[in-house]
């Protein structure tokens, strides 16, 4: 009996060490920890964030696990939530939104960072010679619609407009780069320009109203704490009947005429790319070039566009 116990000792033994070995032999899986800073809830920034993760899940399914977080559109916020990814040592962080990016790029000089939702890296970075990368470990994608066109959007569906006001927020640096480049492209076309900038949120409806009373059609850029307060924007330019180009289609839906936009989803999409050719074929962050949207649609808010009595030419598609 006592043979026989030690047999089956044995083989016990023997069994557990080729286990064990089998285990040591055979290779793990890569898995990887994603944090997602986004700045604040809006459609766009929803957008690119949802597309983001669905291009990554596409590749890597259950392998990927990501660690969303939203500021709630406080910068501070951001850079509590980048410190703490920091500290989670995420594999690579997506910064959703320019202040996002400033705070991911403050936490870390070591993670991959790929902003995204951000309209021009070298002004978000303080880059001065900027040549289209960053140098660092940042890279990411560019929401930036031709100024140019919105422009001549402006130009063309109001043409007896004289003063046009620039909506914007002053905290927000690519905003006031593309006040920058718009302003002298207006001007050009016999347009004046004045600026109306409010610090946050709680000055948005008193500084829509002051340039309600003193333009002819407003334009707001791509700007997150706008966007943020479409509601408020309307509710001022309704009593006045006044007209509103965006710089994309989210604000446009809630209180614009028109907008010359990009896919927020697949300019996420298109980030989450990015992040797979980092993650799993090795690419170099600081040298993948700032990528842009393929796409531009001029798009119009048929509901506006009926009250103001705006003609929208055949090639616009109506939001819907």
């Amino acid at each position: 009996m006592k043979k026989v116990f030690a047999l089956i000792l044995a083989a016990a033994m023997v069994f557990a060490l080729c286990a064990c070995g089998s285990a040591e032999k055979a290779p793990a899986e890569d898995t990887y920890t994603i944090g997602i800073c986004q700045l604040v809830q809006h459609v766009a920034l929803d957008a690119a964030s949802q597309g983001f993760q669905d291009a990554i899940k596409e590749q890597l399914g259950d392998k990927v696990t990501f660690l969303y977080q939203n500021a709630s559109g406080d910068s501070a916020t951001c850079a509590t939530i980048c410190s703490q990814f920091v500290s989670d040592e995420v594999d690579l962080i997506m910064a959703n939104a320019t202040p996002a990016l400033q705070a991911a790029a403050a936490a870390t000089n070591t993670i991959p960072i790929l902003g995204t939702s951000i309209s021009h890296y070298g002004t978000a970075l303080g880059i001065d010679d900027w040549t289209g990368c960053t140098g660092v470990n940042i890279s990411g994608t560019s929401d930036l619609a031709p100024l140019d066109g919105q422009a001549d959007m402006v130009a063309s569906l109001f043409p007896d407009a004289k003063v046009v006001g620039l909506l914007f927020c002053s905290g927000e640096p690519n905003s006031r780069y593309q006040a920058d480049v718009i302003t002298p492209l207006l001007e050009a076309k016999g347009l004046e320009v004045k600026e109306f900038t409010f610090a946050d949120s709680n000055e948005v409806s008193a500084v829509t109203a002051s340039a309600c009373a003193d333009c002819d059609v407003l334009y707001i850029p791509t700007d997150n704490t706008a966007a943020s307060c479409v509601e408020a924007i309307n509710n001022e330019a309704s009593k006045v009947n006044m007209p509103i180009i965006t710089g994309e289609e989210g604000p446009c839906a809630g209180c614009g005429v028109a907008s010359l936009t990009i896919s927020y989803y697949d300019l996420g999409f298109a980030t989450g790319k990015m992040a797979l050719e980092i993650l799993v074929n090795g690419a170099d962050v600081s040298t993948m070039e700032i990528q842009f949207a393929p796409n531009f649609t001029k798009k119009y808010n048929p509901t506006i566009c009926e009250k103001l009595g705006v003609e929208i030419p055949e090639d616009y598609i109506a939001i819907e």
